[in-house]
This record gives C-alpha cells, structure tokens and sequence, in this order.
C-alpha cells in the first residue's frame, strides 16, 4: 500500500487478550492498514494482549486503578499517559472501564471503541447472553465514536450475524469476534483515509452526513 500521508498513529488501550489489537497489528504488518501503533496501555499490567506489542517493540504501559483515589484521579493519569505519544486517534480494543466525561470530550471526535451489539440494542455488557435472551434472529458489532453517553455515540458501522438455532452465548460470542477484527480494521482505515470524521457539524463520510452505520459483509 502506498500512501502519500504518514500513518495514522494510533494508541491503543485494552485490558485482556488484545485479539483485536492483533487484527490492527497484523493489518499494519501486511500493509493493509495505514496506521502505526505508538503504544498500547493497560488497566492490567498481566493482560496477555500486551505480549503483541512487545513482540513489535511497542511501547507497553499498565496503570493500575488500585494507585488511585477515583476515577476521575486515574483518567486524569491515563490521559497524560497516552498524550505523551500525540495519537490522531484513541483505540478502545476491550479496555473495560468506563471513562470519565473529562477524558472522553478531551478526545472527542478521536475516541472509538467496539461494542458487541448492533447498537443502539444491548448497551452495556453481557451482550450475547442478552440478545439470545431476547430472541434476537440477529446480532453483531458496532463502531462508535466514544461520547459521555455509554455505548452511545454516534456509530460508523457494523456487521450483522443471523443468530443460528442451538447458538448459545458462547459460540455466538466466537462468531462475534471474528468479524469484529475486520469491522475494526475497516473502519481505521477510513480514519486513516480521512473518509470519516466526527466534528461540531456531526458524523460525516466522504464529506457527507453519515446518518445510519455503513453495513459490512461478513467475511
């Protein structure tokens, strides 16, 4: 891929096995994804999802919330971490802490996460067992712009899955995951394009008003 701007650098939190992370990594690594990783931080200095960057000499930082008096105190701390490294854009790859007003409107418009729903159904967590619950004939994932509003900012796109007979939290959690990886993919590389943008006049793709989630296949 040859490109005329530099990559997009990225900073990248998570709290678990990274299996996301590792999409974005291998995308970078195969030329797929114009992007570079400048760091990846951790509310877990035992997240196995660290061990990918460190294998590319990224820079790997954990920051413990037990250090702190609050959360207002530890995003304060977080939000000095990952300035140091001027990212164009906050990653959100299963980081599994609700983040403080204060953070998320210092990023605004360059915050997003991964929500294992077809947002705005199943905000919050639990996601599978409660659209099997439901009785949902079908689930999924969803891109966000990160706002104050839990699982509720303004969504880029997001791949539908038919929930099938037998599927239970578990396997549709697997089917899930594997789509999110290219979902995510995706959707940096329209960051990275300048395609997508989040400003005061709202949600836009290729200069226009984004007003419903672009819709990918399911590879």
């Amino acid at each position: 891929m040859t490109e005329e701007h530099p990559p997009l650098k990225l900073v990248v939190l998570i709290s678990g096995r990274g299996s996301n992370l590792k999409a974005i990594l291998e995308a970078i690594d195969a030329g797929e994804l114009h992007a570079v990783v400048c760091a990846v931080i951790s509310d877990r200095a035992d997240a196995p999802g660290l061990e990918h960057a460190r294998k590319r000499a990224i820079d790997t930082l954990a920051l413990d919330a037990a250090d702190y008096p609050d959360r207002a105190a530890y995003d304060r701390a977080l939000q000095g971490m990952v300035d140091l490294f001027h990212p164009e854009l906050v990653v959100l790859a299963g980081f599994m802490r609700i983040l403080s007003p204060a953070f998320v409107n210092h990023y605004a418009g360059r915050l997003i996460n991964i929500h294992p729903s077809l947002l705005p159904r199943f905000r919050g967590l639990n996601t599978h067992r409660r659209a099997i619950e439901a009785g949902a004939d079908e689930h999924g994932a969803s891109i966000h712009f990160v706002t104050e509003e839990l699982d509720g900012g303004p969504v880029v796109a997001q791949i539908r899955l038919p929930v099938l007979t037998g599927d239970n939290a578990d396997t549709l959690a697997q089917r899930v995951l594997e789509q999110e990886h290219h979902l995510y993919v995706t959707v940096i590389q329209w960051v990275a394009e300048g395609r997508v943008t989040l400003d005061d006049d709202g949600l836009r793709f290729d200069g226009k008003a984004l007003d419903a989630p672009k819709q990918l296949e399911a590879k």
